[in-house]
């Protein structure tokens, strides 16, 4: 079940933009992300550690990512709520596991395209991160204050945003244009 956002969990949220060279028409981002190959994933970010698809019991498409945000090792389970060449809406219980312990955030990532004209695509990466109740414990626990955790999430999701979200833009458009993901950046 999903968690609502509010300024009393909300941990984070960042928002980067790229531009793809490629129309609209080309450009599949559910495609792209739900065959994925883990060297692909890999190699858009120095953090990313591994990726895996499978599925949910009852068929819904699972984006597995391992990844360091900050301090936190993140492993991800994202269920593809929503899977469209123009939009993906992925939601994720993650196992945060830092070294005061391992606790689970709601992390809310959503892909886009938009045209910008003929021949170019605006991708916008945004991802949100939001404390469960196992993450209220965590904070209660190790003597952690909700704003310093979430500042500190801010800095480091923010960082690693503006790290992927070019190299993404810049596989799902050769992927777009040669049907390949292994193209140089």
């Amino acid at each position: 079940m999903e968690i609502q956002q509010t300024p009393e969990n909300a941990l984070s949220h960042s928002t980067v933009t790229a531009i793809i060279n490629a129309p609209i028409e080309k450009v599949n981002i559910a495609d792209w992300l739900l065959n994925l190959p883990d060297a692909e994933y890999q190699r858009c970010s120095t953090q990313h550690i591994g990726a895996a698809i499978s599925s949910t019991f009852d068929g819904q498409p699972v984006s597995l990512n391992v990844e360091t945000i900050g301090d936190a090792l993140m492993v991800q389970h994202y269920v593809a709520d929503v899977h469209r060449p123009d939009y993906c809406r992925m939601l994720s219980i993650s196992d945060s596991i830092t070294k005061g312990g391992r606790t689970k955030v709601q992390v809310l990532w959503e892909l886009k395209a938009t045209k910008i004209d003929e021949h170019t695509t605006l991708y916008t990466n945004e991802i949100h991160a939001t404390a469960t109740p196992e993450m209220f414990e965590y904070i209660k626990a190790n003597g952690v204050n909700l704003k310093d955790a979430a500042a500190a999430r801010q800095a480091a999701s923010d960082a690693h945003n503006h790290e992927e979200t070019p190299n993404f833009a810049k596989s799902i458009e050769n992927k777009a244009l040669t049907g390949l993901y292994n193209q140089p950046f």
